[in-house]
């Protein structure tokens, strides 16, 4: 059996609980998975911050596929120190309406976010200039925009769906506009694959009242950022979603792929056994996937929406499991489904 490494990136909070979650589902697959562990959490960062990411950089150069678990922002953002150090310039989120969740917005959403993961605004805190004024530049670089539309619109081919790329480039000429020039070559190499462009703002108002006519949405990065936000809301929970983050070599293949799930440390129910592993789990579906496991990635999830849909929730949710719990219904259901 060929073996499945991962670099597995530790955290903090809740981030034991749900490393336990993932492991006890790695356990059920017919995979032989080796995990291999990297201390980031906050309490190491601050004693060797520079050896920590030195070795995920060292990890993930020889198993190319990770999974990281929450970790305390506090003197810098992990995950920016991650970006800039692995290369990783497109973020997938995928949002989907979860049947059994409670949400007051209640058409179905099935949507694909495609971020560009760097510039923006993001890549520059700013200065002030006086007491009164205080700037921040725009940054939109071709190579990372490039590298978000090609995987949109790969991923629009492979599932027939359409792209739609969104930023506000009547009033950012000079940084939309140029976003809007780049994706716009790209879709001339997709011409089978539909494409529109919306005003990000309009676009917001338009997935509210129609969210049926958006599949895969592509966007700058702050942008991706609030949209992420606002569909998960929608969904009825900010913590049920996964996302996968890339770097690609320079010939345009994916080489570095980092899944996590979406949500923080939660310090207030650390250790109590009682976070929610959902999208930890659906992080971990989408590794599989990326590794060529594309059934037992769709196995996985079946399970995971499946207990939810029966009414298997965790109490976040409006359920009575805690993370154990919920995680045994899964494999359960999971293992009854493999050969």
């Amino acid at each position: 059996m060929t073996t499945l490494a991962i670099t597995e990136l530790l955290g903090d909070g809740i981030g034991p609980e749900l490393c336990a979650a993932v492991h006890a589902i790695a356990a059920t697959l017919p995979l032989d998975i080796a995990f291999e562990p990297v201390d980031l959490s906050l309490e190491r960062r601050r004693r060797e911050a520079g050896a920590a990411y030195d070795q995920v950089v060292a990890s993930l150069g020889r198993t190319k596929l990770g999974i990281k678990y929450p970790t305390v922002t506090a003197d810098e953002s992990p995950n920016a120190v991650l970006r800039t150090r692995l290369g990783l310039s497109v973020i997938h989120r995928p949002v989907h309406s979860i049947p059994g969740i409670a949400s007051k917005f209640k058409e179905k959403l099935d949507l694909e976010i495609v971020r560009v993961a760097t510039g923006g605004t993001y890549d520059d805190p700013g200065q002030r200039i006086g007491p009164d004024v205080a700037v921040s530049l725009r940054i939109v670089e071709r190579r990372p925009c490039t590298e978000a539309a090609r995987f949109a619109f790969e991923l629009a081919r492979r599932n027939g769906l359409s792209v739609t790329s969104s930023s506000k480039h009547t009033i950012q000429r000079a940084t939309d506009g140029f976003f809007e020039a780049i994706v716009r070559d790209v879709a001339a190499e997709f011409p089978d694959v539909p494409h529109r462009v919306e005003l990000f703002d309009a676009l917001l108002a338009k997935i509210c009242l129609r969210p049926r006519d958006f599949a895969v949405v592509l966007t700058l990065n702050e942008y991706g950022d609030f949209l992420s936000d606002m569909a998960c809301g929608l969904t009825g929970s900010m913590g049920l979603g996964a996302s996968g983050n890339y770097s690609f070599t320079s010939s345009g293949e994916i080489d570095v792929a980092l899944f996590d799930p979406a949500g923080g440390t939660a310090p207030d129910i650390a250790g109590h056994g009682v976070c929610n592993p959902t999208a930890a789990l659906l992080a971990f579906a989408l590794l599989l996937e990326h590794a060529r496991h594309a059934a037992l990635a769709a196995a996985l999830r079946a399970a995971i929406l499946g207990a939810i849909a029966a009414g298997e929730r965790t109490r976040d949710v409006g359920g009575a499991l805690d993370t154990l719990e919920f995680t045994a219904r899964v494999r359960d259901a999971l293992g009854k489904s493999l050969p």
